[in-house]
């Protein structure tokens, strides 16, 4: 199992995508972190700080997905360079792993 981070400008690009996520069965559950407040460098090489709002999505998820999710959010983020990270998990309740297993059909 892995955790999918990935940011979005606002909730309705967020629920979009997770959406898209799960109805394609990469993911067996999105949670959406609203709120979040980001601090970085952009545009590149410019490097002037910038503030702004986002939401967060946690994709649950195997790794052997994340090429395809990927994929997914280019195809689906407004952003230039979407933020998505691929975050190992070492350990997982072993119930909850089997049904996200089912979920995403392996």
């Amino acid at each position: 199992m892995v955790i999918v981070f990935i940011t979005c400008k606002n909730q309705k690009e967020a629920q979009k995508i997770g959406l898209a996520l799960l109805k394609k069965r990469l993911a067996a559950c999105i949670g959406l972190i609203p709120k979040a407040s980001s601090i970085y460098f952009w545009p590149p090489r410019k490097s002037r700080i910038q503030k702004s709002k986002e939401v967060i999505l946690l994709v649950d998820t195997v790794g052997k997905k994340f090429w395809q999710i990927e994929k997914e959010v280019k195809r689906l983020h407004s952003y230039q360079t979407p933020c998505i990270i691929e975050i190992p998990i070492s350990r997982v309740h072993k119930p909850y792993l089997k049904w996200l297993e089912q979920e995403i059909n392996l």
